[in-house]
């Protein structure tokens, strides 16, 4: 019994919560119309048709959100684990993997757990307030993982991560995650001002979800110890 106890303990070691938010991400897509491998949807212009009902179903609408209905109140929840397509799905769990585990290690799995889901809606929603007029549907836990984004850097700015930049002919480069995160963000911003109104790529619920969720662990962690780590990488690779 004391054996099986501790292989049970073993099993569940590790970042638990950052594995389950991937694998839920996964399985919804791949049983949604997106992946492409549910024939329940159809084909053709009947696949295009149950996809977009399928969206605004499960995605935030803009400008049904703030109606008070419960339904479009709960949207910013379901539309976490929705994904509009295969790289933006595997872009997502990509960087969720690279610097979720980390992050859920430090902050404990329940924190970690409502830290995502609380900043991941605060995202939509605000994304969603700035084009209230909006009916176009938004989908993806972008905003969430951003919030991860700051969170880490906040935590964790001295650990290296290999990032692939194009103008570096996407070379392998290993860079203290101060520097990597920093770039990213000021390219969400730049592109968030830039971006013609009306949703496209949420840019603003990027740069709202990582602004949360570092100045959440801020205030959270600002009078614990800062864990320092040796210069070595991550995780895993990530790419900005």
């Amino acid at each position: 019994m004391i054996v099986r106890w501790q292989a049970l303990a073993e099993a569940v070691r590790g970042p638990v919560v950052t594995r389950a938010l991937i694998a839920g991400c996964c399985v919804v897509f791949v049983l949604g119309p997106a992946s492409g491998l549910n024939p329940d949807y159809g084909t053709g212009d009947l696949l295009l048709e149950t996809g977009t009902a399928y969206f605004r179903r499960w995605g935030v609408v803009p400008d049904e959100l703030f109606a008070g209905t419960a339904r479009a109140l709960l949207t910013p929840l379901t539309a976490l684990f929705v994904h509009g397509s295969w790289l933006h799905l595997l872009g997502n769990m990509l960087f969720l993997h690279v610097f979720g585990a980390m992050a859920e290690e430090r902050m404990g799995r329940a924190a970690f757990l409502v830290f995502y889901v609380g900043t991941g809606y605060l995202a939509l929603a605000a994304y969603a307030a700035a084009n209230a007029s909006s009916d176009q549907t938004l989908v993806g836990a972008s905003g969430a993982i951003s919030a991860v984004l700051g969170a880490f850097l906040c935590l964790f700015p001295r650990a290296r991560v290999t990032s692939l930049f194009p103008f570096l002919f996407f070379l392998p480069l290993r860079f203290p995650a101060w520097i990597v995160l920093m770039f990213w963000f000021v390219l969400q911003w730049l592109a968030a001002h830039r971006a013609a109104t009306g949703p496209g790529v949420a840019y603003l619920a990027h740069v709202v979800g990582f602004s949360v969720g570092f100045l959440y662990a801020w205030v959270r962690y600002r009078r614990a110890t800062r864990v320092r780590r040796p210069a070595t990488a991550s995780e895993g690779d990530s790419q900005p």
